[in-house]
């Protein structure tokens, strides 16, 4: 087999387990849209903030939803703006304990 088709095999293997934690992924995020509504939004125990959106611009599959978080620790940027989620009234930079 060449290198293209050995990689191929090795994630043909993990495509149900990607396919099962992604249909989990979209219920946990119709769930949260459920409980928060279109636009709800809401801060993680880490200090980062999501907020439930329309999605925009993506191609097949086409997701009719998606949650958008400010970035985490060691990323360029995340799908909310800081600007954005300070104007909803958080406070970034810190963590938040149990």
């Amino acid at each position: 087999m060449t290198e293209a088709q050995e990689t191929f095999v090795e994630l043909d293997k993990k495509k149900a387990e990607y396919k099962l934690f992604l249909e989990q992924y979209r219920q946990a995020v119709n769930t949260v849209k459920e409980e928060i509504g279109l636009g709800g939004h809401f801060q993680d125990y880490e200090g980062i903030v999501y907020q439930v959106h329309d999605c925009e611009g993506k191609f097949v599959p086409f997701d009719k939803l998606e949650i958008k978080r400010t970035k985490r620790s060691g990323e360029r940027a995340g799908t909310l703006s800081k600007v954005k989620a300070e104007d909803m009234g958080y406070v970034l930079g810190f963590t938040l304990e149990n």
